[in-house]
Parts: C-alpha cells; structure tokens; sequence
C-alpha cells in the first residue's frame, strides 16, 4: 500500500510539472512515448551503492513514468544490492536492471560490457581511464555526466555533543591516532570507527580527501557495503564516529567541517552545490563514447532535465538546477566583496575548471546552459549577473589576483554565447580560501562564484 501511494504521488507531481511548464523543454516536448514493440532490458547500470541504492531506483521510475508506461514496480534480485526495475509498454514488460556493489564495479561492467552506464560517486581513476580507452575519451563530456552532488558528512550519535571537526582531526580519528573522546573534549569512552568498504567510490572519496597517502584506516574500523547501514550503525553507538554519503544521515548527527585556516561549513545545500564545503563531491554517469544504446542516452538526458534534477533534490541529494540565496549578514571577505555583493543573491553554482589549465570543466559546461535557461524565466529579466573569481595563493598577491579575474572572464565569454551579459567582473585572488592552500585540494579554490544582482 505504500509503495502504491509512493508511485502515485510521484505520478502526481510529474502530471503538475507538465502541466504548470516548469520541465526542461526535452522532458516536455521531446519525450516520446515508448514504442508499442518496446519488449526487455532496455539498459543497466552498475557500480555506486551511493547513486544505486534510492536515487538511480527513483531516477528510472521517473523516466518510466515520463515515458507513459505502467505498472511499474521495483523487484529484488538474488543478490544483495541488486534491484530489477519493471514496467508495462501495452502488453509487453520492459526492465532496467540495477547492481549497485561500489563505483568501480561499474568500470569493471563496462569493460565487460555488462553494464550500459557505470554509477560512480568519484571520477573515473588513471588506470580505469586507460583500461577503458576502447569505448572512448571517458573523460570527455560526451562520456562524463554529472548529475549530482553529493555531501561527504561526518557522523556521530544524536546526542553527541561533537559541534565540529577539522580536516586533520578527522584525519586522525580515522587512522587511529585519536582513539578516545576524552582527546576531543566530549566525554569519555574508545571512539569506534565505521566505514565504508573497499568497492565504495564513498571510501575511494574519504581515502582522498581525508586520509591520503599520508594516513591509513585504522584497522579497528568495522567496514559496510551500504551508507545506510553504516549510518544506523552510528546512530544506535553512543560512541560511534563514520561516514556517509548526504542523503544517508538519516537520524545520525552531522558536524561542521573545516580545512586548515578556513571556516567550518555545515554540510548544507549552498555550501554543498557550490562545492563550498571540504567533503563535497560530485556523483557521475559514465558511458561509452561509441555505444548504440539510444535508450541509455535518452534516460542521461532525462536525468540532466529539471525534472530528472528535482528527482535528485527529492532523493536527498543536491541538484544542479540554481537557486539564489540571499547573503548571510555575518559573512566575511574583502569590503569591496562585501558592498558589491550586499543586496544581491548568491546562486547554487561555482565554476570550476580542468586541472591544469584554463577551460571549463564538464560540469562547468552544463553548469553554463542551466544559468542560461535560468536567467530566461520571467522573474530574471532586466538582472545581471556578477562574475566573482577566486584563487589559490601565488608568488604575490598580485598576480593571484589577476588569475582569479581571468577565470571570471572566461565564464562570461561561455555566458555571452548564450547572449547572456554580465556586470563587469571581479577577482579577489587568495581571499576566502574553502581549502588550505598548503595541499593538493587548493585547486577548489579557483573557483568563479555566481551572484544575481
């Protein structure tokens, strides 16, 4: 009866964002129909239990609904993790079948091709990159979709009085170094470690983020296939201490997170969709340059659409879609940063780029066409957006600077291709770093932050 109700609000909602227009022009007017003879497996997704477990479940019901089928239902296969998602196309049924066992299991299925699209809550590594090479540039953006970000939260028990934590104390938690909650001030008593498993793209993410090269997990840390059950397992250990990704809190608590000589961010939809906060990361889609699955590419499409995206905002997750936000008082930065920015909105994206060089990354890129299609709605015509660009610290502060204005400006030559204007840009070099700017995470500080004036 619930899974009922679920679909049919689900249902609901889709008929009242077609009707009211608030869908992308492809999720309203270029979603044809299943045809009459559609019959099978259409595609299969393997990798991330991140993206497998709800979100890539909920993103194919849509798709099925979007697509006028019927009778759709989720079955168990017979292996853990692994899910057959069912509908019916006249009298005929159609399937998406879904293994979730760990982002690069999703490599691997492509490689074997026993996957169409691999999950992957971390991006393709070297070696798979070279593995893979047969199917295409895998890290083109015909090959590489984002379509989500995600939040790496810290957890504790509900009623641990833990507010915060540095980058370098979680560090030392989870190798071990700090063993007991009397070393953090709150209490007493062994800290216990959970953590995701090897297979994870979540520990592949955590592994680099927190402990790199420099650290390993402690060997006392109990180890867990899926964020849910990781999450519960903090939740019911008053001593507990894990991992998780954003939509797996669930009734754990998760602390603010701070890097060396930056500010804590609380792992909260701004700071999240910006990228803003230490443990973020992005969950992607990656498929072969040469495939002829037509229906594969069709469903990534839908899932780029505001109406895929507002599937990922309901599945506890952050969707790439803008939203402007008005400026905290208590905010910092330079006086010129402060009074340009004073009555305007910060929008939900930051463009980042390639490491290495000056181009757009492939989120950047899609980023670009969101804002486009977001400065046409009605209640954005006659404003401006600013171009604010931000670096990591150079030989002198000058030169930081100019790099940080440079970066803004090609931001508005993608804009203006879209005939999209801008104020006149500005960059604030080495101000208000995200991460330290002694680590290899400096890089997310050349960023361009978007504000709607």
């Amino acid at each position: 009866m619930y899974l009922f109700l679920q679909r049919l609000c689900r249902s609901l909602i889709l008929l009242i964002l077609l009707a009211t227009n608030l869908l992308s022009p492809f999720a309203t007017a270029e979603l044809p129909p299943f045809p009459p003879d559609s019959n099978g497996k259409l595609f299969s997704l393997h990798g991330s239990n991140t993206i497998g477990a709800q979100l890539a479940p909920n993103l194919v019901q849509d798709y099925f609904t979007a697509k006028g089928a019927s009778d759709i239902s989720v079955q168990p296969l017979d292996a853990p993790n692994e899910i057959r998602i069912q509908a019916k196309v006249g009298n005929n049924s159609v399937f998406v079948d879904i293994a979730a066992h760990g982002s690069s299991t999703g490599f691997t299925g492509l490689k074997l091709a026993k996957a169409d699209i691999a999950m992957a809550s971390r991006p393709i590594k070297d070696g798979e990159f070279t593995e893979l090479s047969m199917l295409g540039d895998m890290r083109s953006r015909n090959a590489e979709h984002v379509i989500a970000i995600d939040g790496l939260a810290i957890i504790v028990h509900p009623r641990n009085p833990l507010h915060q934590l540095t980058l370098q104390q979680i560090s030392a938690i989870f190798s071990g170094q700090i063993k007991d909650w009397s070393e953090l001030g709150k209490g007493k008593g062994r800290i216990n470690v959970y953590a995701r498993d090897d297979q994870s793209g979540t520990w592949d993410t955590f592994n680099s983020l927190v402990l790199g090269k420099r650290y390993a997990l402690t060997s006392r840390a109990k180890r867990f296939e899926s964020n849910d059950q990781l999450s519960d397992r903090v939740t019911s250990d008053p001593r507990g201490i894990g991992f998780v990704g954003l939509a797996s809190i669930r009734q754990a608590k998760a602390v603010a997170v701070s890097d060396q000589n930056t500010l804590p961010q609380a792992p909260e939809h701004l700071t999240i969709a910006t990228e803003d906060y230490p443990l973020s990361r992005r969950l992607f889609l990656y498929t072969p340059i040469y495939s002829s699955n037509s229906t594969a590419k069709e469903f990534l499409r839908f899932v780029q659409s505001e109406l895929g995206q507002e599937q990922v905002k309901s599945s506890g997750f952050v969707a790439q879609t803008p939203i402007g936000f008005k400026p905290e008082d208590s905010r910092e930065g330079p006086s010129e940063y402060l009074k340009l920015t004073r009555n305007a909105e910060r929008l939900s994206i930051n463009f980042r780029f390639s490491e290495g060089n000056a181009s757009l990354d492939n989120k950047a890129q899609q980023d670009i066409e969101r804002l486009a299609k977001y400065m046409e709605k009605p209640q954005n015509q006659g404003r401006k957006l600013l171009l604010v660009g931000f670096g990591d610290e150079k030989v002198s502060p000058e030169r930081s600077v100019i790099l940080s204005k440079l970066r803004a400006v090609t931001v508005r030559s993608a804009l203006r291709d879209y005939k999209i204007s801008t104020a006149p840009v500005q960059g604030f070099g080495a101000y208000l770093p995200i991460a330290s700017n002694n680590s290899s995470a400096k890089i997310k500080n050349r960023r361009v932050e978007v504000w709607l004036l």
